[in-house]
């Protein structure tokens, strides 16, 4: 069983990503479960999110205390909020950033990526330039990170789940796989 916890905040599809992700992993074959815990409900407040995938039925019904892997929608909430916490030695951190983020320390122990999700979101008209819709960039270059799920069962999650401007997110999500960056590894 693989376990996956999303930082972000309010607005910015937290919910919907570990949604459509689980989705995606669900049309690849695994079992799933995917549920937000909510602090403030407003927009920008924190926010998480769980999804956990497995080959068997999943059993276990808990929040996720030691995720196997982190997203993190927001840079700033590296700040505020300690996504490494609980974390697997080795596990993966993908971060919405457009340059690799600082203090490499924290992420030590861990394979640390990136993605420039709120520009790709904003190059695609997702949102606004104030408050992008980041959530389906992040699940592409997860897809990249992680390889898998499928990118096609990511395209197909969101033609089915999301009704306004699908082909955009589509395209998020591709660009995200694309540009997504990984510490020390090369990318080409």
């Amino acid at each position: 069983m693989q376990e996956i916890r999303f930082h972000g905040r309010g607005g910015q599809g937290t919910v919907v990503a570990s949604i459509l992700l689980a989705k995606a992993f669900f049309s690849a074959g695994c079992w799933v479960q995917s549920f937000p815990v909510f602090g403030v409900e407003r927009r920008g407040a924190p926010v998480e999110a769980y999804l956990r995938l497995a080959k068997e039925k999943i059993l276990i019904r808990s929040n996720v205390y030691t995720p196997d892997h982190v997203m993190v929608q927001d840079v700033k909430l590296l700040e505020l909020v300690d996504v490494t916490a609980g974390l697997k030695p080795g596990g993966w951190i993908l971060v919405n950033a457009s340059v690799q983020p600082e203090n490499l320390e924290v992420f030590s122990g861990f394979h640390l990526a990136w993605v420039d999700a709120t520009g790709i979101a904003i190059q695609n008209r997702l949102g606004t330039r104030t408050h992008p819709i980041i959530n389906t960039a992040m699940i592409g270059a997860f897809s990249r990170m992680m390889e898998m799920p499928p990118l096609e069962m990511i395209s197909d999650a969101i033609k089915e789940d999301i009704a306004v401007k699908p082909e955009q997110n589509v395209r998020a999500a591709k660009d995200a796989y694309e540009s997504v960056q990984f510490q020390g590894i090369s990318n080409e």
